[in-house]
């Protein structure tokens, strides 16, 4: 058995084999193998995941995974992106018969793909401002309020808690319309959108406010300012904050088939 093996970066369209420096994990030396006009980022490496019980190292190495592909957009556009830790036994040549196998289904990818980049739009929102407005517009909760007021102070604190609960669902209620609403503004702008059940990093400058809906977008270069636009209007409703960060390689989106 080859003791040989090849790190898998990315998928760009191009047809010579270059060196990109040592600027893998761990500072390996990226190259591309080509194979017609589509080539792999490899760096070499033993036949062996990159396994580890440091946090902080598998940080590491999943950020300068990152960082190699964040390079090679910049460098070659378009890229069909790896998930850190793939890895093909072998040498070059077994990379390039990979390539000649798969090459029609990468070039319809990359065709696919052409001039669009993933974006993460996270939508936050003020829970109180948002109860607050609810409450006003709901007569049963008013009234529930009103009645909390002429209790004694033992029945007020359980009127009090089952008008947490119900205002609480009618929030979530509100706000589940309100996201739902905003991914079909998204979706009319982005070439395709998914709505995201695991949420993602949340900057410190939103802890005080509740995550309403995390969609990972694919989008056109020429539609960006469009949806920056549209994204700025429902930042400026009352209690609402948006976070748009991007581009990012497609991840989400990209199809490289089994390896």
């Amino acid at each position: 058995m080859s003791d040989e093996a090849k790190y898998l970066y990315c998928i760009a369209r191009e047809h010579e084999e270059l060196q990109l420096g040592n600027i893998g994990i761990e500072e390996k030396m990226v190259y591309t193998i080509a194979q017609r006009d589509v080539a792999a980022l490899v760096h070499s490496c033993p036949p062996e995941p990159y396994n580890t019980g440091d946090k902080a190292l598998a940080e590491g190495w999943v950020l300068e995974h990152s960082y190699v592909i964040d390079q090679a957009m910049k460098k070659f556009g378009t890229v069909l992106p790896f998930s850190f830790d793939v890895i093909i036994k072998g040498n070059d040549d077994v990379i390039r018969e990979w390539l000649d196998r798969n090459y029609e289904r990468l070039q319809k990818e990359l065709e696919r793909l052409a001039d669009r980049a993933e974006y993460s739009v996270q939508i936050f929102y003020d829970y109180d401002r948002y109860a607050s407005k609810v409450l006003s517009g709901n007569c049963d909760l008013l009234a529930l309020k009103e009645k909390i007021d002429e209790q004694s102070r033992g029945k007020a604190y359980l009127l009090q808690r089952n008008l947490d609960l119900k205002l609480k669902d009618a929030v979530s209620s509100n706000v589940e319309k309100l996201a739902e609403q905003f991914g079909l503004e998204i979706g009319s702008i982005a070439d395709e959108v998914k709505a995201e059940e695991r949420h993602s990093f949340v900057p410190e400058k939103y802890k005080d406010k509740k995550l309403m809906a995390t969609f990972s977008c694919l989008v056109h270069r020429d539609n960006v300012d469009v949806l920056g636009l549209a994204l700025e209007k429902i930042n400026c409703l009352d209690g609402l904050a948006v976070r748009f960060t991007g581009p990012w390689a497609p991840f989400s989106f990209v199809d490289t088939g089994g390896v």
